[in-house]
């Protein structure tokens, strides 16, 4: 079984240690998830949880958790607030800034990371350039990022097929084949092209 650790990069394992100390949550790394690549909640028994997703990379692992821990520290210190408001973006700029270093991001990522830390959003994802360097632009090798394709394009995802209808902003609308239903897609999302 790994270790915290292991999922961190080294000269990060210092500080998440004092930030452990520090607050009191309880810690569950779990399977990949779809939809997230963590969350913070409070349990029936009166304790925190925090879950990250164990197929993170170091630097996807570390962003995420001091996101999660933001919002453990936002609702110590502001009780319920809007869950990615003023307050969390406060507090997730601050517990993240120490992280902003050459020393635990690679330089490539840094300047994208201080970038999304301007504004942070409820997902790192929703900044394609970040998510893509934190990805280090690995992909499945039978796969393509939606964002290669276009207008017209069919492709299958979780054994659905698709075909592109539209580019907006961050997504592109798409429409399912089999039911003709339309959903929006997050321009970073793998697909199997066809």
């Amino acid at each position: 079984m790994k270790n915290l650790n292991d999922y961190l990069p080294e000269k990060a394992v210092p500080r998440i240690r004092e930030m452990r100390e520090q607050y009191s949550f309880d810690l569950k790394i779990v399977k990949k998830r779809a939809t997230k690549h963590g969350d913070f909640r409070k349990l029936p028994n009166g304790r925190f949880q925090i879950t990250i997703n164990e197929n993170l990379n170091p630097h996807q692992f570390l962003l995420t958790l001091v996101h999660e821990i933001a919002h453990y520290v936002t609702h110590q210190n502001f009780g319920r607030v809007q869950a990615h408001g003023k307050e969390w973006k406060k507090t997730f700029q601050h517990l993240m800034l120490p992280f902003v270093h050459p020393g635990i991001y690679p330089p490539e990522i840094l300047p994208l990371l201080a970038n999304y830390l301007i504004r942070p959003k409820a997902s790192s994802d929703s900044d394609s350039k970040l998510s893509l360097a934190l990805k280090d632009k690995r992909r499945d090798s039978d796969k393509k990022y939606i964002f290669e394709m276009i207008v017209g394009n069919e492709f299958l995802l979780k054994n659905r097929k698709f075909v592109i209808l539209k580019k907006r902003r961050t997504r592109f609308l798409c429409r399912e084949i089999n039911t003709q239903k339309e959903y929006t897609i997050h321009q970073n999302t793998e697909v199997q092209a066809l």
